[in-house]
């Protein structure tokens, strides 16, 4: 009997805590925090459960080839070798078919991890530029945004900050952890938190301030406090005047927004906007950390862009209690350049889906901006959280379906469940049922699995050794040992790409046969090994340095904070930031729908087959006020059903009084595999509220193509369980 003990980066979440992972026998037993400060109070709810998962009884163990109709379930055991000759010889006869182009690919960072940006150097190599990922909707388009702004995405200084602002976040003592941590610090500090949100959540209760405003309105509310700000001369006049562009012209579009406008469009006192405008602006030192919900509305660029505007005219960026600026790390290789962005052609790069019409993440924006980003960060690419030189998502799925504007006939699918990640379902379920080849890389067989040709069975976070980078956001780097074995026939992301490339001819670029010596060459920098950096402790964490654009300036065109946008100007777009009202409730549709939100025991589309965490969540609930339900004869408990124009999914209610009247909210990724054989894809279609949202024109952020998640129409009626559905789990 052996027992190993190390730290490990978990991959259930977005947050990539490190923990503690106890393992006996090659398997895992246990899972906790440890001694960092930020993480030794507490654990989340699917790091506890982290065992189950990891030792689950329907994890996929061995690669799986279709034998039935697409979707039907019907399997036949391969080995892994024949399953990768046989993927690369249909890849082969694709490309040569339709052109590289007709390869695309969805992944997800922080479940995959080891990929390290070699999923991008493949399909570079071969020339594909169709990758998609679903920080496209979170996190990644935020990237994009501030890159456009002041050319790096920011990350607030929780450990100094005197002031917080939460734009529809919720971060709980089991969910957002070490988030959570930070903030019940700085409130012990005496800083002041600020939140904004339609509900009435767990932090608002305790906030010092709390707006609630209508959803999709975050963009007009950006708009009021600048108003207040500059009325009030509240900004950093130096800093403007030095180091930014287009102060003139934001102030006059700002002037379209007095306070009277801004309530009426919100729903909040001007005087209690005034309030919050006033202390943000007056702290000494304030953050307005990235949230998920600015990330998904129908004016969703210019939210983003209102957020690093007003860190930027208030003084607080890359400031001590501020948002820094954090750059490449210097001792590590980065994903930018192991992607080889640099190999794709501007031929086929132009043939990115979205260049044209939504070309704000895409290959359109990196290339205005690659000159700015070498002279300041050293690197003509910049992989922010992954979040960069990608292609939108709904013109992707549009031309697997439809064959517009050419074919895709190759979907890889790695650690994303993508028939439920993006919006209109419907259409991505008619994309993949056009294809020609679909591969899926998973721990189990999701509804998008269930869908593929082939099915490789992945690695977890504890069976693979790693240095996480923060996905290139900061310059932190984190130990993430191996403690136990994944099963023999699975592999690792970075070992399916270099298998994959080796039978395209491609070995001579993929120089690393194991993980390890990828991380060996992405240290060599420091002059060290993976080893080497094992032993010298769990984390590295560089002091900051501020102020960074005293010497290089800024990496957009100007060199300057860009408050008019010269990108957004030359692509045909606003270059000013602005407010769009989204399709509004009707009769017919009377409640405002935003969904996207997660419960606190999944992430994602993710753990519904984990028994203590469905224990906790059993079923799926539809959120609406006492005074809605009443109105419309609901009862607290009873099934409904959520109807837009474009869905419909199935919940219990629960009527609640924190919930904003006029407001209804579905959570986000619902299935059922205990449903597996009895309903469609295991429930894929029942609750997901990928169903709802259309990704027509009307319901798109214009530059770079988010859905609106966060307010659109819909109506609630009575309806009856599921047939398949069980209440208990």
């Amino acid at each position: 009997m052996t027992t190993k003990t190390g730290y490990s980066v978990c991959s259930i979440c977005d947050i990539g805590c490190q923990v503690r992972t106890d393992a006996k026998d090659g398997k895992v037993t246990r899972v906790t925090s440890h001694d960092n400060p930020l993480l030794a109070k507490n654990i989340c709810f699917k790091g506890v459960a982290a065992p189950s998962i990891h030792n689950h009884k329907e994890r996929l163990r061995v690669p799986l080839k279709r034998v039935g109709e697409r979707g039907e379930d019907k399997w036949q055991e391969i080995s892994y070798e024949q399953a990768m000759d046989e993927i690369a010889a249909k890849l082969k006869n694709i490309v040569k078919e339709y052109g590289p182009e007709a390869f695309a690919v969805s992944t997800s960072a922080w479940n995959t991890q080891t990929t390290q940006g070699t999923d991008r150097r493949f399909m570079n190599l071969l020339g594909s530029p169709n990758w998609i990922s679903g920080v496209s909707l979170c996190a990644g388009n935020t990237a994009a945004v501030n890159r456009m702004t002041y050319g790096w995405f920011p990350m607030g200084d929780f450990m100094n900050t005197n002031c917080i602002v939460l734009f529809g976040h919720n971060p709980r003592k089991h969910s957002w952890t070490p988030i959570y941590n930070m903030i019940e610090s700085a409130r012990e500090r005496g800083a002041k938190v600020i939140v904004l949100d339609p509900r009435i959540s767990e932090q608002a209760e305790v906030a010092d301030i709390h707006l609630r405003l209508r959803s999709g309105t975050d963009a007009a509310m950006c708009l009021g406090w600048l108003k207040v700000i500059f009325d009030e001369g509240l900004y950093n006049k130096k800093f403007v005047e030095k180091w930014c562009v287009g102060f003139e012209e934001l102030k006059a579009r700002v002037d379209e927004y007095p306070l009277a406008r801004v309530e009426e469009i919100t729903g909040v006192s001007r005087h209690l906007i005034a309030e919050a405008a006033r202390t943000y602006a007056n702290a000494d030192g304030a953050i307005i950390p990235w949230t998920p919900i600015t990330d998904m509305q129908i004016s969703s660029t210019s939210s983003i862009r209102l957020h690093s505007i007003l860190r930027a005219v208030t003084g607080n960026l890359d400031v001590v209690g501020g948002e820094i600026l954090g750059g490449f790390n210097p001792n590590i290789v980065p994903e930018s350049e192991l992607g080889l962005h640099e190999e794709l052609s501007v031929g086929q790069k132009a043939k990115q889906l979205g260049y044209e019409k939504h070309p704000a993440y895409t290959y359109r924006v990196a290339e205005m901006l690659k000159e700015p980003t070498e002279k300041v960060w050293g690197f003509p690419y910049a992989d922010i959280v992954t979040g960069c030189q990608m292609a939108n998502p709904s013109e992707l799925f549009r031309a697997m379906a439809y064959g517009d504007p050419y074919p895709v006939k190759a979907f890889f699918v790695l650690g994303n469940n993508a028939l439920m990640s993006y919006p209109n379902q419907h259409q991505i379920h008619r994309a993949m049922q056009n294809q020609e080849l679909i591969v899926a890389h998973e721990l189990f067989l999701t509804p998008t699995a269930m869908l593929a040709d082939y099915v490789i069975p992945g690695d977890a976070f504890s069976e693979r050794n790693h240095i996480s980078d923060t996905w290139n956001w900061t310059t932190r780097l984190s130990l993430s040992q191996k403690v136990a074995e994944p099963p023999e026939e699975s592999s690792g992301t970075y070992q399916f790409w270099r298998d994959l490339a080796v039978r395209f001819g491609f070995e001579d670029r993929f120089p690393w046969k194991t993980p390890e010596e990828l991380l060996d060459y992405r240290l060599s920098r420091s002059n060290r090994t993976f080893a080497e950096f094992e032993k010298s402790g769990f984390m590295e964490m560089p002091s900051p340095r501020y102020r960074k654009y005293r010497k290089d300036g800024f990496a957009t065109p100007s060199g300057k904070v860009e408050l008019y946008s010269s990108v957004l100007e030359e692509l045909g777009f606003d270059p000013l930031p602005y407010h769009r009202e989204g399709p509004t409730p009707s009769l017919e549709y009377p409640y405002r729908v935003f969904n996207g939100v997660r419960e606190d025991p999944f992430f994602q589309t993710g753990q519904r087959n984990i028994s203590e965490l469905r224990q906790r969540c059993p079923i799926p609930r539809i959120f609406m006020h006492p005074t809605d339900a009443e109105r419309d004869g609901l009862v607290d408990e009873e099934w409904v059903e959520l109807q837009t124009a474009y869905g419909k999914v199935s919940a219990q209610l629960s009527v609640q009084p924190s919930m904003k009247e006029g407001h209804v909210r579905v959570p986000h990724g619902w299935w059922y595999p205990e449903t597996r054989g009895t309903e469609e894809l295991a429930g894929a279609f029942l609750s997901s509220d990928a169903v709802l949202c259309s990704d027509d024109d009307e319901f798109l952020d214009y530059e770079q193509g988010i859905p609106h998640f966060k307010g659109f129409p819909g109506r609630v009626v009575k309806a009856e369980r599921p047939q398949n559905i069980q209440v208990e789990v």
